[in-house]
């Protein structure tokens, strides 16, 4: 998880409606996360060669308030994965901006604000039409600690559009690789934009 504090400007237009930019200590985050799925399964069904595979995205934080107070989510910006189909079936169900590219990856053994990151259980989805969709994500908390060398080497005004190029360019406001887990993916809820969203 590679942490970039960012010009808040730069995320308003993205923000769902219903929802609003959530800060540590009034700094906003950008993350670029990388995570390797092992033994994936849709509605508990495995895919034959699509159980294994990596993802990288591009996030940020928001908040909403609900009845049992503030849902901390994530939204993303996009999300990177190897193969055609799971980039269309996770298109389909939570209308979230996933691609197909080639992808590898290698984890080399040399690699305050963790909480923050990776405590969010729920995600945000802006759709057509001004509406949003809400699904709940459930895991256990996870264990991280500090990487002692962090770089993103991509092109990113291509991959992310060039409102990135600043933020992302520059060195990690923090970096740290989080022990996985099992985790859970709710199927998602249509919230009505507010009169002050419309």
């Amino acid at each position: 998880m590679l942490n970039f504090e960012i010009d808040p400007r730069v995320l308003s237009p993205l923000v769902p409606a219903g929802t609003e930019l959530d800060d540590w200590q009034g700094r906003t985050f950008v993350s670029v996360v990388g995570f390797l799925f092992l033994d994936t399964r849709v509605f508990g069904a495995a895919i034959p060669w699509h159980r294994d595979f990596e993802e990288v995205n591009l996030r940020f934080y928001v908040r909403r308030m609900a009845s049992d107070g503030w849902r901390r989510a994530v939204v993303f910006v996009k999300e990177i994965v190897p193969r055609t189909a799971i980039a269309w079936t996770a298109r389909a169900l939570y209308g979230e901006n996933y691609v197909a590219l080639p992808m590898w990856h290698r984890i080399e053994p040399e690699t305050g604000d963790v909480e923050f990151i990776t405590e969010h259980y729920w995600g945000y989805a802006r759709q057509r039409g001004g509406r949003t969709t809400e699904y709940r994500v459930e895991h256990p908390r996870w264990r991280a600690r500090a990487a002692t060398v962090s770089r993103l080497d991509c092109d990113v005004a291509t991959l992310y559009g060039s409102q990135f190029v600043e933020c992302l360019k520059a060195p990690p406001a923090s970096a740290f690789l989080a022990d996985g887990s099992n985790v859970t993916v709710y199927g998602g809820t249509s919230l009505l934009p507010s009169r002050e969203d419309r």
